[in-house]
């Protein structure tokens, strides 16, 4: 990459300034290369059961068989719509390797917002939680899904555990409805038709979609980022090269035998297999699993590459948490596990570092503490160096990034406010309002990025796509930073109105115009406000158009088409609201009175 680049100087030694070779051509490949290198480890652990490399290979097969055999043709679209689950990596996979395309979708969402999301990227199948499959039933009629799997909690967790898993959540308590969809395929059937078929390898150009990832960009129109097998290979190798010092000897924070055997009980010989082979990330012989405990959704683009496709192109062992608001779980996880890397947003830290427990986790093979998706508080970083003893790495990213843009260097010492230092093979320029003028150090001005991990697009969006990009091909971010001399980003303010909820985009323009259509309304507005839990809150201002028209009204109103972390936790009603001479809302001005 040709051009000034003053934050090279600033590289960790052995950090390259440009990565030269893909792991593979395409996402299919690297996973076919993982498996088999891997086959003996132990690759995902979730709700007590452990799943090897070779399970994975094989069941992910099958499912790709299985597809194929249901006629999705290579580039077809296939939504994957689970938590953290065993079933997750088996499906995300069998997609990838049947050569169609993985559009990840939060279970969270109302059946408006999956009839859009399904409508838009034209997905023919779907693999589906069976807790949430009255949304998929009222969303069905807008889309094209015709393959429709159904899994459960308690899916690949064994005969007994499996049962047992999907006794309680059905019976106990009754969180899984007594419904079914015509022509649903339950999940083990997919998997035991799949394995009496012949999958067919696919062939797809390093630059086709890969994946689909829906967000709002920087307007509030949910779209999906053309993410294409070259976009998040070239990812995958930045982070790795990137993160590589924090479990290196060259970054003197090696992950050895010396920390000891896994606490975890239940890992029986897949874990005696991980300690005796060494891996490229490994400090020797005798070297124990790099170990990742995945608590973001994986359905979020920052979990999908950092935890779970650069673990499995490691060969690292990702533990599993399916509901991380269950922070009595997540603490029992964490003192059961020797874990080396985890990543996580700010309210993740903070609710951690407040439990009354969590003194009595051992975090002396914590090695990496990523945060990522929103900005982590100064105060928050603190407790958390003071609890683990660890320093929480700030990054920067996008989904049209796939998804990291920048990062600070893992052998950073405290916690330095920024967003660090552009990655291998990746530039970040301050520029004015045209897009075009590139701002001298330390005036704020919006971030833009060039790099290989930036998306071609927005999924059948030709306008918005072109409105996402300089003239000269720069992605614009909406961000506005600062960047000083030596390279290194300081986030200011954001050029949108977009909310961060907990890592989660929430767009003024979708709640508004949800909102403005109930009866009693007149007109409305939506900002964020600060939130000691989620970083920022909704608001909602309303102006009744009905003076009966209450805040339990449009509270429950939303409840209905909106997820959770969309919902507005405030209502106010007023007379009227602040507007330019020209009539339009001024956002800026309720948020000025916050």
């Amino acid at each position: 990459m040709a051009g000034p680049r003053p934050w090279l100087a600033h590289y960790p030694p052995g950090v390259p300034a440009d990565i030269e070779a893909l792991p593979a051509a395409t996402l299919a490949r690297l996973l076919d290369s993982a498996f088999a290198r891997h086959a003996r480890r132990t690759a995902f652990t979730c709700l007590g059961a452990r799943m090897s490399y070779a399970r994975l290979d094989a069941l992910s097969r099958a499912f790709a068989a299985w597809l194929q055999a249901r006629g999705m043709a290579p580039g077809g679209r296939v939504a994957v719509m689970l938590p953290n689950l065993m079933s997750w990596p088996v499906a995300a996979a069998g997609v990838i390797r049947a050569g169609s395309v993985l559009v990840n979708v939060n279970p969270l969402y109302t059946a408006r917002e999956l009839a859009h999301q399904l409508a838009d990227s034209g997905a023919e199948a779907i693999v589906v939680l069976d807790k949430v499959t009255p949304s998929l039933a009222e969303a069905l009629p807008a889309t094209r899904i015709r393959v429709i799997v159904v899994a459960s909690a308690g899916d690949l967790l064994g005969p007994l555990r499996g049962a047992a898993t999907d006794f309680v959540l059905r019976h106990v308590r009754k969180e899984v409805p007594a419904m079914t969809l015509p022509g649903a395929v339950r999940l083990p059937r997919a998997l035991a038709e799949g394995r009496r078929l012949q999958s067919r390898a696919p062939d797809p150009a390093p630059d086709d979609v890969a994946v689909l990832q829906y967000t709002g960009g920087t307007t509030g129109t949910a779209k999906g980022a053309m993410l294409s097998h070259r976009n998040l290979l070239a990812n995958l190798a930045q982070s790795r090269a990137w993160l590589a010092p924090a479990w290196t000897e060259d970054g003197q924070k090696a992950v050895g035998a010396d920390h000891g055997a896994d606490r975890n009980t239940g890992a029986g010989a897949d874990r005696n297999a991980n300690v005796a082979s060494a891996t490229s990330v490994d400090a020797g012989a005798n070297a124990e699993p790099l170990t990742v405990l995945i608590a973001l959704p994986l359905y979020h683009v920052f979990a999908f590459t950092v935890g779970a496709l650069l673990f499995m192109e490691l060969g690292g062992h990702a533990v599993l948490v399916p509901d991380p608001r269950r922070i009595d779980g997540l603490v029992a996880l964490l003192k059961r596990h020797r874990i080396h890397v985890f990543p996580a947003v700010n309210t993740l830290f903070r609710e951690l570092t407040r439990h009354p427990r969590i003194g009595e986790v051992d975090f002396s093979a914590l090695r990496l503490s990523i945060g990522g998706g929103m900005a982590v508080q100064p105060s928050v970083a603190a407790d958390w160096r003071r609890v683990t003893g660890s320093n929480i790495v700030e990054g920067y990213g996008l989904s049209e990034t796939s998804p990291i843009v920048a990062c600070n260097p893992v052998t950073t010492e405290g916690f330095t406010g920024s967003i660090g230092l552009p990655l291998p093979s990746t530039a970040i320029s301050i520029r004015d309002d045209d897009g075009l003028t590139e701002l001298a150090h330390g005036v704020p001005g919006e971030i833009c990025v060039r790099g290989p991990q930036v998306m071609a697009g927005y999924w059948n969006r030709p306008a918005e796509t072109a409105q996402a990009f300089t003239p000269d091909g720069w992605l614009r971010t909406g961000d506005i930073g600062v960047m000083d001399g030596e390279g290194r980003t300081v986030i200011v303010d954001r050029k949108k109105d977009m909310v961060l909820v907990s890592g989660f985009n929430v767009y003024p323009n979708e709640i508004e115009a949800l909102v403005a259509a109930h009866p009693g309304v007149a007109e409305c507005a939506v900002i964020g406000v600060p939130d000691e839990h989620s970083g920022e809150a909704v608001k909602l201002v309303v102006v009744r158009r009905n003076a009966a028209l209450d805040t339990a009204t449009l509270t429950a109103f939303c409840r209905d088409r909106l997820a959770g972390y969309k919902r507005p936790k405030i209502i106010e009603f007023r007379d009227v609201l602040p507007k330019s001479q020209v009539g339009k809302v001024l956002r800026r001005s309720l948020r000025e009175r916050e």
